[in-house]
């Protein structure tokens, strides 16, 4: 997830991804041209580590391999999903990826009550949808998270 916060640290993170991770470009506050400058300079590292890019809204900036939420768009669909609500909401709109959060506390959501990990497996249960976990993650929550059913993991502070 790319966030205005990471300031200088968004590429070399982006470097560090394995090829296959996924990026979901936000940067929601940045002006039309200057987002659109990011999004073509991280679609070109994408391209060139094999890196899968969703666009969150407005979509209107450039072309990925998909679109995160609402937006309008063709290919990947990932959704946000908070409750349960969210969930069936992006299973019934087609999303392949459900982002679940926040799984842990985060400095990103400071004020939003973690969900925690079994809580969070349960929002998406049974939708048929892969399951990410998002918020206060690590390499080793992961593992935790991994055994009640989740996909991958996602993350913001924590790759940078």
């Amino acid at each position: 997830m790319t966030d205005e916060r990471m300031g200088d640290a968004l590429v070399p993170a982006l470097l560090r991804l394995p090829p296959g991770s996924g990026v979901v470009f936000r940067h929601y506050s940045f002006g039309a041209r200057e987002r659109r400058a990011l999004f073509a300079q991280v679609r070109r590292i994408a391209r060139a580590r094999g890196l899968v890019l969703v666009i969150a809204r407005p979509a209107h900036i450039g072309r990925g391999h998909g679109v995160h939420g609402t937006v309008k768009g063709h290919g990947l669909r990932t959704w946000p999903a908070h409750d349960r609500r969210e969930a069936v909401a992006g299973a019934r709109a087609g999303a392949a990826l459900l982002f679940v959060s926040p799984v842990h506390p985060t400095r990103s959501h400071p004020s939003a009550p973690a969900l925690g990990i079994a809580r969070a497996a349960a929002i998406g249960q049974g939708l048929g949808v892969r399951l990410i976990a998002l918020g206060g993650m690590t390499p080793q929550r992961f593992r935790a998270a991994r055994a009640l059913g989740f996909y991958g993991w996602a993350a913001i502070d924590a790759l940078t």
